[in-house]
């Protein structure tokens, strides 16, 4: 059954190049062709971009066009709505949101970003003070947002606001799509470590969005951000990637390529560290067979802990490699293209923006928390503040 289906995907895939030459076709042009044969999402619904077929068949499809020289579709600025806001929108989205969305998000016409942490509000992101208020058709809002990738270049963001204060913080939120060129919404950088101006700073002034922009119903917000949420952990820990490929097989380089700056030490703990790479790569392939036909779990939250700590290790490990040659770093002008290449950059940039792996996407705390929880079936930590309105609680 599976090679029939091989055998499908080539002639689907044959008969888009056949119609719109890679070489001479704009990319815009070539990308809404391939949605449309339903080859974006290859486990999307037929109409939505795929075909309901398994999604491991889309690394197949991948490299078909990638052996026939069919441009990328700014996956590097775009992994937020690829990996977040398309999943959550094929899953609460009306059928006119998903029409609406998912083709320009896709062909990458549309850059996305996630207004979700808050100043008050990270690791705790069910406390988010940003509200809405209904009015007519429209829902008000008011608030500041902060980390927000890409935000600067977005034309669209997935918003978590609160709508009802006066139900448990958990209860009284709503999701929503937010036009990032609405009157009221400004966005400003946060330099960060490696001297990028990768995230950003959002603040919302009596921004307009129309209920025809909520997805899913009002008081939801939780349960909808739950969904992004567990798939941008499967994003960033568990994307499909080769043997040795990342992080892992830029510090095997740098290792083969300074052989007197080898120790016994050393050497154990990159054969530790390639052993669970390789362990994390596997139980990722598993999780996205397990989740072909539906929405990743809490299983998520392990795979990006696994990828975060492995990262930081590995990085650190290369600079005590590298000694002071490791502090050599030259790239403060690295553009927001290059942004998640780490594999690219010097073995300086890749130590400092490897930090930044334990907080996006959920902290290692509070994924350990949920792993523990969700996962392993220990005790719930107790919550002072779960039954209590948030117009009550003390902040």
């Amino acid at each position: 059954m599976t090679e029939t289906i091989r055998d499908e995907l080539r002639e689907l895939v044959a008969a888009v190049l056949a119609e719109h030459d890679p070489a001479t076709t704009d990319a815009v042009t070539f990308h809404r062709a391939r949605f449309d044969a339903g080859l974006a999402w290859v486990h999307f619904p037929v109409g939505s971009g795929g075909l309901g077929v398994d999604r491991e068949l889309q690394l197949f499809v991948d490299a078909l066009f990638d052996q026939a020289g069919a441009p990328g579709h700014r996956a590097e600025l775009n992994d937020i709505g690829l990996g977040m806001a398309a999943p959550t929108i094929l899953a609460y989205g009306t059928a006119e949101q998903q029409r609406r969305y998912l083709r320009p998000l896709w062909t990458g016409e549309q850059i996305w970003c996630q207004l979700f942490s808050e100043p008050g509000a990270g690791s705790d992101l069910a406390s988010v003070a940003t509200k809405a208020v209904r009015d007519g058709e429209d829902w008000i809002v008011n608030g500041q947002k902060v980390w927000t990738s890409v935000a600067h270049l977005a034309q669209l963001a997935i918003l978590v606001a609160r709508t009802d204060p006066s139900r448990p913080k958990h209860a009284g939120l709503t999701y929503f799509i937010c036009d990032m060129s609405a009157p009221g919404v400004e966005v400003r950088p946060l330099r960060q470590i490696t001297g990028q101006a990768e995230f950003n700073e959002v603040f919302l002034t009596d921004v307009r969005i129309p209920d025809a922009q909520r997805l899913g119903d009002e008081g939801q917000g939780w349960r909808v951000a739950t969904t992004t949420l567990n798939n941008e952990r499967v994003s960033i820990g568990g994307r499909a990637v080769p043997r040795d490929s990342g992080i892992l097989g830029a510090v095997a380089r740098t290792w083969r390529e300074n052989p007197a700056k080898h120790t016994p030490e050393l050497h154990d703990r990159l054969l530790r560290l390639w052993v669970e790479a390789e362990a994390g790569r596997l139980a990722a392939m598993k999780l996205r067979q397990r989740v072909a036909g539906g929405q990743p779990g809490p299983e998520s939250s392990a795979l990006k802990l696994s990828y975060a700590r492995g990262n930081q290790q590995l990085t650190g490990l290369e600079l005590e490699l590298l000694g002071e040659d490791g502090l050599r770093y030259d790239d403060w002008t690295m553009t927001q293209l290059d942004r998640l290449d780490f594999t690219t950059r010097s073995a300086g940039y890749r130590f400092l923006r490897a930090k930044g792996n334990s907080i996006e996407g959920g902290t290692s705390e509070i994924l350990r928390n949920i792993v523990a929880e969700r996962v392993l079936g220990l005790p719930v930590e107790p919550r002072a503040d779960k039954d209590i309105a948030w117009k009550d609680l003390s902040r």
